[in-house]
């Protein structure tokens, strides 16, 4: 086994015949003939103002209508569902800047976290700077740091607790959002660190606008919810919810990268550097799910298309599907191989089966 021995974050290498000038080439042109602007549309858009409308007009019925349990049950699942979407569509392509052509539309969109109660500034840095560059290279994505609970990578410690790590990840993935809010941000804040990385320190109004949303966070999820409806009523809500949205936030980025045929890469020493170019380590860590079917692309935001995403993250999802044929093209032509599984089912199958070879203890 190669233990890992990152120091630093590593480079990767420049290649005389790169695929991702290649293939950047390749999908500027099409969006060229097609006259297609890569950012997102009306159809996008539109989303964005229907999961937003239903998440505010959800939130109220809840709140000050107090439904009849059964409703209410079903509604604080939905209302999850809900915040799992906004999540998936509107603040991701917004963080990337793929949400619209103008940089304060995108602003808009990648802020629509902080109406989730998670910090934008803490996202972008962990997601969009480390995770976007540093793909399942342990020791630096944080994606796959998940502590003692669970062993996401071959170079992880084994402790005896990851045995049954394929049977309890279903619960532990529920409480991503709760974590997230009221633990991992935190921990970023005050340690000025992701994962092994410091990051820059923040501005006044960086730090301004964390504490204004972890207060705006508290009072509209829990104070006011809890005036109107009592303890036990909102806790119960408010479980429900976040169980929901934790469960589907997790499943869909793990079923990304941590599945049967995706790799964890690490740089070769002492030179720090990765062994391949920044375009194929992308595509070899990796994979896609269910590309064919509509409804999932819509729900997810397109983070079906992970590849593609990967590849193009200021290209707006709703591109992908066309923008994935070329790219397929170009993974047979420079012979790496295109990880997708046709279903969610199959892509939960595969995660099941890294999380049970990962369970195993490291044969010396």
């Amino acid at each position: 086994m190669q233990i890992r021995e990152t120091i630093g974050t590593p480079k990767f290498p420049v290649s005389t015949k790169s695929l991702h000038s290649e293939l950047k080439r390749r999908v500027n042109e099409y969006l060229s003939q097609q006259d297609i602007v890569g950012t997102g549309n009306r159809k996008l858009f539109s989303k964005a103002i229907i999961l937003i409308s239903l998440f505010v007009i959800t939130y109220i019925h809840l709140i000050f209508f107090t439904p009849p349990i059964w409703i209410a049950v079903l509604e604080s699942a939905f209302f999850g569902c809900l915040i799992a979407a906004i999540g998936f569509n509107v603040m991701h392509d917004g963080s990337h800047g793929s949400f619209s052509k103008y940089a304060w539309l995108n602003k808009l969109a990648s802020s629509s976290i902080s109406v989730l109660g998670a910090s934008r500034f803490m996202w972008g840095m962990k997601h969009v700077t480390i995770h976007h560059t540093y793909t399942n290279i342990d020791g630096v994505d944080d994606d796959i740091e998940v502590g003692v609970l669970m062993r996401m990578a071959p170079t992880q410690k084994h402790y005896i607790l990851h045995r049954f790590q394929h049977i309890y990840f279903w619960f532990l993935y529920m409480l991503l959002y709760i974590f997230w809010i009221f633990f991992a941000d935190y921990k970023k804040y005050f340690s000025k660190k992701i994962g092994s990385i410091s990051f820059k320190s923040m501005s006044f109004a960086e730090h301004l606008e964390f504490w204004a949303v972890k207060v705006y966070h508290a009072v509209v999820f829990v104070i006011i919810p809890i005036y109107m409806l009592g303890w036990v009523s909102w806790l119960v809500g408010f479980l429900i919810a976040t169980f929901v949205a934790g469960f589907a936030l997790s499943i869909v980025f793990q079923l990304a990268h941590t599945v049967d045929e995706t790799e964890f890469p690490l740089p070769i020493m002492p030179e720090n550097k990765m062994p391949d170019e920044f375009a194929a380590h992308q595509i070899q860590t990796t994979a896609n799910f269910a590309t064919k079917n509509k409804i999932v692309s819509w729900l997810v935001g397109g983070l079906n298309f992970q590849i593609e995403h990967h590849l193009f993250p200021k290209i707006s999802h709703v591109h992908y599907p066309a923008i994935s044929k070329i790219v397929k093209d170009a993974c047979a032509e420079f012979k790496l191989k295109y990880i997708e599984y046709p279903t969610v089912g199959s892509a939960i199958k595969a995660h099941v089966q890294f999380l049970k070879s990962m369970s195993k203890p490291v044969v010396a």
